[in-house]
């Protein structure tokens, strides 16, 4: 656990979260500035600071492709569709340094980058 880092705390329960989905090693939240109708984050609950990091672990890379795919199914998104998003670095708009996929969905989400 990295003590300055907001998802490791959520991990922890010293922060709240609305929690949708849990197992031993994946946590799954709905975002707090939702950009679709279905917006959920699914982390590891070890801390990996990005996308490379979590390449690096096979197994909890699975676990958490395998924790969207069950959100997206219990959010009702399988049969329309959904995107999942992982942002690496700050150009790609990453806020927090804890790797962590975007679930959205829920209506048609339109391009993928704009401009």
């Amino acid at each position: 656990m990295d003590n300055d880092c907001l998802f490791c705390r959520i991990v922890a329960g010293e922060i709240p979260a609305t929690v949708v989905h849990e197992t031993a090693t994946t946590l799954a939240f709905r975002d707090i500035d939702p950009k679709a109708p279905v917006h959920v984050l699914v982390i590891p609950k070890a801390h990996h600071g990005d996308v490379l990091a979590l390449a690096r672990d096979p197994q909890a890379a699975a676990e958490v492709l395998a924790a969207s795919a069950e959100v997206a199914q219990a959010e009702g998104l399988t049969a329309d569709g959904f995107r999942l998003i992982f942002n690496t670095g700050r150009h790609s708009g990453q806020e927090v340094f804890h790797v962590h996929a975007h679930v959205l969905g829920g209506r048609p989400l339109g391009p993928m980058v704009s401009g």
